[in-house]
Protein backbone atom coordinates (compact mmCIF):
# COMPACT_ATOMS: atom_id res chain seq x y z
CA UNK A 1 0.00 0.00 0.00
CA UNK A 2 2.98 2.78 0.87
CA UNK A 3 4.49 1.60 -2.50
CA UNK A 4 1.41 2.33 -4.32
CA UNK A 5 1.00 5.63 -2.60
CA UNK A 6 4.88 6.75 -3.70
CA UNK A 7 4.38 5.92 -7.23
CA UNK A 8 0.59 7.69 -7.08
CA UNK A 9 2.59 10.32 -5.58
CA UNK A 10 6.03 10.71 -8.00
CA UNK A 11 2.91 10.26 -10.82
CA UNK A 12 0.79 13.40 -9.59
CA UNK A 13 4.29 15.24 -9.10
CA UNK A 14 5.63 14.23 -12.75
CA UNK A 15 2.54 15.35 -13.86
CA UNK A 16 2.32 18.67 -12.71
CA UNK A 17 6.00 19.34 -13.91
CA UNK A 18 4.95 18.30 -17.62
CA UNK A 19 1.81 20.74 -17.46
CA UNK A 20 3.82 23.18 -16.57
CA UNK A 21 6.51 22.53 -19.12
CA UNK A 22 3.83 22.95 -21.59
CA UNK A 23 2.01 25.63 -20.15
CA UNK A 24 5.51 27.58 -20.39
CA UNK A 25 5.94 26.20 -23.88
CA UNK A 26 2.74 27.71 -25.21
CA UNK A 27 3.46 30.86 -23.73
CA UNK A 28 6.71 31.26 -25.62
CA UNK A 29 5.43 30.03 -28.51
CA UNK A 30 2.71 32.77 -28.27
CA UNK A 31 5.05 35.92 -27.62
CA UNK A 32 7.66 34.29 -30.38
CA UNK A 33 4.69 33.82 -33.35
CA UNK A 34 2.63 36.88 -32.20
CA UNK A 35 4.15 39.48 -30.55
CA UNK A 36 3.36 41.36 -27.07
CA UNK A 37 2.18 44.35 -29.94
CA UNK A 38 -0.79 45.48 -31.35
CA UNK A 39 -3.70 42.45 -30.97
CA UNK A 40 -0.91 40.14 -30.30
CA UNK A 41 -2.50 36.80 -29.47
CA UNK A 42 -5.80 37.59 -30.95
CA UNK A 43 -4.47 36.85 -33.71
CA UNK A 44 -4.55 33.41 -32.89
CA UNK A 45 -8.67 33.29 -33.34
CA UNK A 46 -8.89 36.52 -35.03
CA UNK A 47 -7.27 35.44 -38.23
CA UNK A 48 -9.23 31.91 -39.12
CA UNK A 49 -12.52 33.75 -37.68
CA UNK A 50 -11.97 35.99 -40.83
CA UNK A 51 -10.88 32.89 -42.87
CA UNK A 52 -14.07 31.45 -41.96
CA UNK A 53 -16.48 34.38 -41.77
CA UNK A 54 -15.93 35.19 -45.86
CA UNK A 55 -16.12 31.37 -46.63
CA UNK A 56 -19.36 31.05 -44.77
CA UNK A 57 -21.21 34.00 -46.01
CA UNK A 58 -19.97 32.86 -49.61
CA UNK A 59 -21.99 29.66 -49.20
CA UNK A 60 -24.65 31.24 -47.26
CA UNK A 61 -25.28 33.17 -50.53
CA UNK A 62 -24.39 30.58 -53.14
CA UNK A 63 -26.08 27.95 -51.84
CA UNK A 64 -29.05 29.53 -50.21
CA UNK A 65 -31.96 27.25 -49.61
CA UNK A 66 -30.00 24.37 -51.23
CA UNK A 67 -30.50 21.14 -49.39
CA UNK A 68 -33.39 22.78 -47.14
CA UNK A 69 -30.17 23.32 -44.86
CA UNK A 70 -29.01 26.37 -43.41
CA UNK A 71 -25.52 26.58 -45.14
CA UNK A 72 -23.99 29.16 -43.19
CA UNK A 73 -23.18 26.92 -40.03
CA UNK A 74 -23.57 23.75 -42.52
CA UNK A 75 -19.88 26.23 -43.51
CA UNK A 76 -18.92 27.46 -40.10
CA UNK A 77 -18.47 23.63 -38.86
CA UNK A 78 -16.73 22.00 -41.50
CA UNK A 79 -14.44 24.64 -42.20
CA UNK A 80 -13.89 24.89 -38.54
CA UNK A 81 -13.06 21.39 -38.19
CA UNK A 82 -10.83 21.39 -41.17
CA UNK A 83 -8.29 23.74 -39.74
CA UNK A 84 -8.43 22.32 -36.16
CA UNK A 85 -6.90 19.17 -37.82
CA UNK A 86 -4.80 20.72 -40.30
CA UNK A 87 -3.38 23.77 -38.46
CA UNK A 88 -2.13 21.28 -35.86
CA UNK A 89 -0.45 18.94 -38.27
CA UNK A 90 1.15 21.54 -39.66
CA UNK A 91 2.41 23.65 -37.10
CA UNK A 92 4.30 20.14 -35.40
CA UNK A 93 5.84 19.93 -38.94
CA UNK A 94 8.56 22.37 -38.17
CA UNK A 95 8.61 22.03 -33.93
CA UNK A 96 11.65 20.99 -33.19
CA UNK A 97 13.82 22.44 -35.42
CA UNK A 98 12.46 25.63 -34.19
CA UNK A 99 13.02 24.60 -30.27
CA UNK A 100 15.53 22.46 -30.66
CA UNK A 101 18.17 24.75 -27.80
CA UNK A 102 15.09 24.19 -25.57
CA UNK A 103 15.30 20.54 -25.78
CA UNK A 104 18.22 20.74 -23.50
CA UNK A 105 17.09 21.54 -20.55
CA UNK A 106 15.36 17.96 -18.56
CA UNK A 107 12.45 18.42 -18.03
CA UNK A 108 11.81 19.49 -21.92
CA UNK A 109 10.84 16.93 -24.31
CA UNK A 110 9.38 16.48 -27.68
CA UNK A 111 6.43 15.52 -26.69
CA UNK A 112 5.93 18.89 -24.84
CA UNK A 113 7.22 20.50 -27.64
CA UNK A 114 4.11 19.15 -29.93
CA UNK A 115 1.72 19.21 -27.36
CA UNK A 116 2.65 23.09 -27.02
CA UNK A 117 1.77 23.81 -30.61
CA UNK A 118 -1.18 21.24 -30.79
CA UNK A 119 -3.47 23.28 -27.91
CA UNK A 120 -2.79 26.42 -29.29
CA UNK A 121 -4.34 25.57 -32.91
CA UNK A 122 -7.05 23.58 -31.16
CA UNK A 123 -7.63 26.70 -28.82
CA UNK A 124 -7.62 28.83 -31.75
CA UNK A 125 -9.53 26.88 -34.01
CA UNK A 126 -12.27 26.82 -30.68
CA UNK A 127 -12.54 29.92 -29.92
CA UNK A 128 -13.00 30.79 -33.91
CA UNK A 129 -16.15 28.22 -33.74
CA UNK A 130 -17.63 29.66 -30.73
CA UNK A 131 -16.95 33.12 -31.76
CA UNK A 132 -18.32 32.87 -35.20
CA UNK A 133 -21.45 30.89 -33.94
CA UNK A 134 -22.38 33.73 -31.46
CA UNK A 135 -22.17 36.60 -34.27
CA UNK A 136 -24.21 34.33 -36.80
CA UNK A 137 -26.55 33.51 -34.19
CA UNK A 138 -27.44 37.39 -33.20
CA UNK A 139 -27.47 37.97 -36.81
CA UNK A 140 -30.36 35.18 -36.86
CA UNK A 141 -28.19 32.88 -39.33
CA UNK A 142 -27.41 30.28 -37.10
CA UNK A 143 -29.74 28.75 -34.86
CA UNK A 144 -29.02 26.93 -31.52
CA UNK A 145 -28.22 23.24 -31.49
CA UNK A 146 -30.67 20.50 -31.91
CA UNK A 147 -28.25 18.17 -29.65
CA UNK A 148 -25.57 20.55 -27.86
CA UNK A 149 -24.23 17.35 -25.96
CA UNK A 150 -23.89 15.29 -29.44
CA UNK A 151 -21.72 17.91 -30.51
CA UNK A 152 -19.54 18.38 -27.85
CA UNK A 153 -18.65 14.42 -28.11
CA UNK A 154 -17.87 14.53 -31.56
CA UNK A 155 -15.58 17.79 -30.61
CA UNK A 156 -14.11 15.63 -28.02
CA UNK A 157 -13.28 13.20 -30.26
CA UNK A 158 -12.05 15.52 -32.86
CA UNK A 159 -9.66 17.17 -30.57
CA UNK A 160 -8.13 13.64 -29.79
CA UNK A 161 -8.13 13.07 -32.88
CA UNK A 162 -6.10 16.20 -33.99
CA UNK A 163 -3.49 15.19 -30.85
CA UNK A 164 -2.89 12.03 -32.18
CA UNK A 165 -2.62 13.10 -35.78
CA UNK A 166 -0.27 15.34 -35.10
CA UNK A 167 2.05 13.32 -32.76
CA UNK A 168 2.06 11.15 -36.31
CA UNK A 169 2.42 14.14 -38.58
CA UNK A 170 5.03 15.70 -36.79
CA UNK A 171 7.03 12.57 -36.12
CA UNK A 172 6.98 11.39 -39.84
CA UNK A 173 7.85 15.09 -41.21
CA UNK A 174 11.28 15.00 -38.50
CA UNK A 175 11.96 11.26 -39.64
CA UNK A 176 11.78 12.04 -43.40
CA UNK A 177 12.37 15.43 -45.15
CA UNK A 178 10.46 13.79 -48.17
CA UNK A 179 7.28 13.70 -46.13
CA UNK A 180 7.75 17.41 -44.78
CA UNK A 181 8.04 18.54 -48.05
CA UNK A 182 4.66 17.01 -49.43
CA UNK A 183 2.87 17.53 -46.30
CA UNK A 184 1.37 20.41 -47.70
CA UNK A 185 0.76 19.09 -50.78
CA UNK A 186 -1.10 15.86 -48.73
CA UNK A 187 -3.25 18.20 -46.83
CA UNK A 188 -4.64 20.15 -49.64
CA UNK A 189 -6.01 16.67 -51.84
CA UNK A 190 -7.24 15.26 -48.27
CA UNK A 191 -9.50 19.04 -47.52
CA UNK A 192 -11.91 18.33 -50.46
CA UNK A 193 -12.22 14.52 -48.98
CA UNK A 194 -12.78 15.66 -45.41
CA UNK A 195 -16.37 16.38 -45.29
CA UNK A 196 -15.73 19.77 -45.00
CA UNK A 197 -17.98 20.38 -48.18
CA UNK A 198 -20.38 17.81 -48.35
CA UNK A 199 -22.64 15.58 -46.30
CA UNK A 200 -21.88 12.09 -47.27
CA UNK A 201 -25.67 11.53 -47.78
CA UNK A 202 -25.52 13.42 -51.03
CA UNK A 203 -23.15 11.32 -52.71
CA UNK A 204 -23.53 8.53 -54.88
CA UNK A 205 -23.89 5.10 -53.39
CA UNK A 206 -20.84 3.95 -54.56
CA UNK A 207 -18.92 7.16 -53.67
CA UNK A 208 -20.08 6.52 -49.41
CA UNK A 209 -18.70 3.24 -49.23
CA UNK A 210 -15.16 4.87 -49.96
CA UNK A 211 -15.60 8.36 -48.75
CA UNK A 212 -16.24 6.19 -44.67
CA UNK A 213 -12.98 5.51 -44.41
CA UNK A 214 -11.29 8.90 -44.67
CA UNK A 215 -11.34 9.84 -40.67
CA UNK A 216 -12.14 12.92 -40.84
CA UNK A 217 -15.62 12.91 -42.45
CA UNK A 218 -16.70 10.92 -39.53
CA UNK A 219 -16.25 14.18 -37.15
CA UNK A 220 -17.81 16.15 -39.31
CA UNK A 221 -20.77 14.11 -39.59
CA UNK A 222 -20.74 13.92 -36.11
CA UNK A 223 -20.79 17.79 -35.28
CA UNK A 224 -23.06 18.23 -37.94
CA UNK A 225 -25.75 15.94 -36.67
CA UNK A 226 -25.81 17.42 -33.31
CA UNK A 227 -26.37 20.54 -34.63
CA UNK A 228 -28.91 19.57 -37.61
CA UNK A 229 -30.47 16.56 -35.67
CA UNK A 230 -32.13 14.28 -37.85
CA UNK A 231 -32.83 16.86 -40.89
CA UNK A 232 -30.43 14.92 -43.25
CA UNK A 233 -28.95 11.61 -42.36
CA UNK A 234 -25.17 11.09 -41.38
CA UNK A 235 -23.01 8.28 -41.41
CA UNK A 236 -20.30 8.51 -38.33
CA UNK A 237 -19.34 5.58 -36.58
CA UNK A 238 -18.34 6.15 -33.16
CA UNK A 239 -16.37 2.65 -33.14
CA UNK A 240 -14.66 3.75 -36.14
CA UNK A 241 -13.52 6.96 -34.74
CA UNK A 242 -12.40 5.38 -31.63
CA UNK A 243 -10.50 2.49 -33.28
CA UNK A 244 -8.71 5.40 -35.50
CA UNK A 245 -7.95 7.75 -32.61
CA UNK A 246 -6.04 4.63 -30.36
CA UNK A 247 -4.28 3.12 -33.57
CA UNK A 248 -3.25 6.79 -34.41
CA UNK A 249 -2.19 7.82 -30.46
CA UNK A 250 -0.13 4.63 -30.23
CA UNK A 251 1.67 4.94 -33.58
CA UNK A 252 2.07 8.76 -32.65
CA UNK A 253 3.54 8.13 -28.70
CA UNK A 254 5.43 4.82 -30.45
CA UNK A 255 7.43 7.80 -33.18
CA UNK A 256 7.85 10.53 -30.78
CA UNK A 257 9.95 7.72 -28.46
CA UNK A 258 11.70 7.23 -31.29
CA UNK A 259 12.78 10.10 -32.28
CA UNK A 260 13.38 11.27 -29.04
CA UNK A 261 15.69 8.70 -28.82
CA UNK A 262 17.64 9.55 -31.85
CA UNK A 263 17.99 12.72 -30.78
CA UNK A 264 19.33 11.91 -27.67
CA UNK A 265 22.07 10.06 -29.72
Amino acid sequence: MTNYLSSFKAFGHSLKIQFRVVYALLMREIITRYGRHNIGFAWLFIEPTIFVAFISLFWGLVRAGQHGIEMIPFAVIGYSVVLCWRNSASKVTKAIGANSGLLYHRNVTILDVFLARIWLEIFGALISFLLLSFIFYVLGEMSLPNDFLYMVYGGALLVWFTVAFSFVMGSLCELSDLVNRLWGMISFVMFPISGALFFVHWLPEIAKEYILYVPMVHFTEMIRHGYYGDVIPTYESIAYMISCNIILSFVGLMLIRHISHKAEI
